[in-house]
């Protein structure tokens, strides 16, 4: 039994208590609420008395039994009480049954549509009266008087706490569609007392804050919250001096930013607090801002670009002629370290083309282990003998969706950043963790920590705190930065109790081999997908056309189908027959008719590795 049901049964019992006769009909004239001595009363048949029962069929059960007296015309006397029912009034009437029993009727109509009658069994009290009245020559007036207005007063006063029970019951059901509003908004409302406990909340909280305990009544902000009050608490103590707050704080757990406002609350001696999840908000406000710095980085390389590029494929092609010719050792010396130089210069420029333009992924499927390991061997030549690099990788063993050359300049970008801030000694950590769909890869170092001005500014191109004769393109960060914002992911900085720290969070995507029908009549692009997708880890079966394909369809294993829409005998969306998710793949225009109304995603060739990759696992777990 739920709660609801007890407490109806609860109710109805209560009800049942009560010695009148009470009857509540809706809006659509339908019986809502009854109790037994309704029933009792008017010896209605069960059928009467239950939840839904008709007005119109219960008022022709009476007049057929002769409640209202010899009718006659039965039929009328029905349409006429049902009518006066249809605009019901507030309204006190008696009147005697055929069985000599007198009834007193008291209607009242209800907020919602329909209304509530009371109906009372005042037969003791009109005998007593008329035996009053005939003796009147005994009693004197006055007390007859008193008499009626002590009566009157008595169904004034019953009709006076009819009234509060229904308005009491209204308020109750408000408060609750009240809470309920409440606990649906995605956001955390509550009430803290001046000892910081909360003594309201509609137990949103973990929802905001990831892994907060979802009842909080009686607590305080520092047992619910930890650490992270310890952010809070100045906040609201403001508030409880009667300043209203607004601010932002990163909850380090989960890396959401969460906007709080506190409202002061004089009279309960408190404070209201508010607190959104605004991580969407400022990562989208965040990219906009960068935006606009790469479109000025653009407007500043676009028209100079050519020209470097030219000056440098000049410069390069002079000394590498004389780096073949016969000189002196100080000479070739100087000529090798002029072409290190333009050679720098060269993949300088692609960087700036690169981070401009915004060039796509290429994701493949990658061991992170083995990733890392390479990219420790990779930079520990650059590190110097006093830096040591040390890893840590707690992650499950298995391929995932990455473009590892994007990851790998990203996080040695980050660790010759560390190795800087260090002044060339001491120690840097290299972590990957699986949290929650993300991918989290950080680099820590035992330096200084970041200034306020690289925390606020540090991803912005061109900007660098490096200094010292230590040259800095300030493209390192802004260009990790892009790569995350690229695959949806994200860059954060901070300064911990040892130093400086990078995390740079990347989307999870595991990678499950499959077995893949490919259907394409063109042998050189059947090649180039079938490259794409063993890079992938998939393995494949090969079919040049329609009917190969559809004789394939049935081998054992067989879990997913990347087909041409156009094969040479007829078009590669019927291979949906065979049951298993397909993506088709076209040149044609997106508004084409042949693309219309298709059973399966369609790739617009040509396409990426990732285009692929994407459409491939959309289709796998959809």
């Amino acid at each position: 039994m739920t709660p609801s049901d007890s407490r109806a049964e609860l109710t109805q019992s209560g009800l049942n208590l009560i010695q009148q006769a009470i009857s509540i009909f809706d809006a659509d004239m339908r019986l809502a609420v009854s109790n037994r001595p309704y029933q009792q009363m008017f010896d209605l048949p069960d059928a009467l008395t239950r939840p839904g029962a008709s007005f119109e069929e219960t008022i022709a059960f009476l007049v057929a039994r002769g409640e209202y007296g010899p009718q006659d015309d039965p039929a009328q006397a029905v349409r006429s009480r049902v009518e006066q029912a249809r605009t019901f009034q507030p309204h006190y009437l008696e009147r005697a049954r055929p069985n000599g029993m007198v009834i007193s009727v008291e209607g009242a109509p209800l907020a919602q549509g329909g209304w509530i009658a009371v109906y009372t069994d005042i037969t003791q009290i009109r005998r007593t009266e008329t035996l009053l009245q005939s003796r009147s020559a005994e009693l004197s007036e006055q007390v007859l008087a008193h008499a009626e207005r002590l009566s009157a007063a008595n169904r004034q006063l019953a009709a006076t706490n009819a009234a509060l029970e229904e308005a009491s019951r209204i308020l109750t059901e408000t408060e609750a569609h009240t809470r309920q509003v409440v606990e649906m908004v995605p956001a955390h409302i509550a009430h803290m007392d001046r000892a910081y406990r909360y003594t309201f909340s509609n137990n949103q909280l973990s929802g905001v804050f990831p892994g907060a305990p979802a009842r909080i009544l009686g607590r305080t902000g520092a047992e619910v919250l930890g650490a992270t009050f310890t952010r809070i608490q100045p906040h609201v103590e403001a508030a409880l001096a009667g300043q209203p707050q607004v601010f932002e704080i990163t909850h380090e757990p989960s890396g959401r930013r969460i906007r709080i406002a506190l409202t002061p609350d004089a009279a309960r001696q408190g404070v209201y607090v508010l607190s959104t999840d605004v991580t969407a908000e400022v990562q989208a406000r965040e990219a906009l801002a960068h935006a606009a710095r790469r479109t000025l980085a653009a407007q500043m390389t676009s028209g100079l670009a050519h020209d470097f590029g030219n000056l440098l494929t000049i410069i390069l092609g002079l000394q590498g002629r004389l780096a073949k010719s016969p000189l002196p050792p100080e000479a070739a010396e100087d000529v090798a370290g002029t072409l290190a130089a333009a050679q720098r210069g060269v993949g300088l420029l692609r960087r700036i083309t690169d981070m401009v333009a915004g060039d796509g992924v290429n994701p493949r499927p990658v061991e992170l282990l083995p990733m890392l390991q390479d990219l420790r061997r990779l930079a520990q030549p650059s590190l110097g003998d006093r830096v040591a690099l040390e890893l840590d990788v707690a992650v499950e063993p298995g391929p995932v969706m990455l473009d590892p050359d994007a990851v790998q300049d990203s996080l040695l970008n980050l660790i010759l950043n560390a190795r800087d801030a260090m002044d060339g000694a001491g120690t840097i950590t290299l972590s990957a963790r699986h949290t929650a769909g993300w991918l989290d890869l950080t680099v820590a170092d035992t330096g200084p920590g970041f200034t306020p001005a690289a925390l606020a500014r540090g991803a912005e191109p061109f900007f660098t705190t490096k200094g010292g004769g230590r040259a800095g393109s300030g493209l390192g960060l802004s260009m990790v930065y892009d790569h995350a914002k690229r695959v949806g992911g994200t860059l954060h900085l901070a300064n911990t109790a040892r130093g400086g720290l990078v995390r740079l969070r990347l989307p999870w995507r595991r990678i499950d081999p499959q077995l893949i029908l490919l259907a394409e009549d063109d042998p050189d692009l059947r090649t180039r997908f079938r490259e794409m997708l063993t890079d992938m880890g998939h393995a494949v079966l090969e079919a040049g056309s329609l009917a190969e394909a559809q004789a394939l369809g049935d081998i054992a294993g067989l879990t997913l189908v990347l087909s041409d829409l156009q094969l040479g005998d007829g078009s590669g969306a019927a291979l949906a027959a065979l049951g298993l998710p397909l993506v088709l793949m076209t040149a044609l225009p997106a508004d084409h008719p042949e693309r219309q109304a298709l059973p399966a995603p369609v790739l617009t060739k040509p396409f990426s590795a990732a285009d692929l990759a994407a459409a491939l696992t959309s289709a796998i777990h959809d």
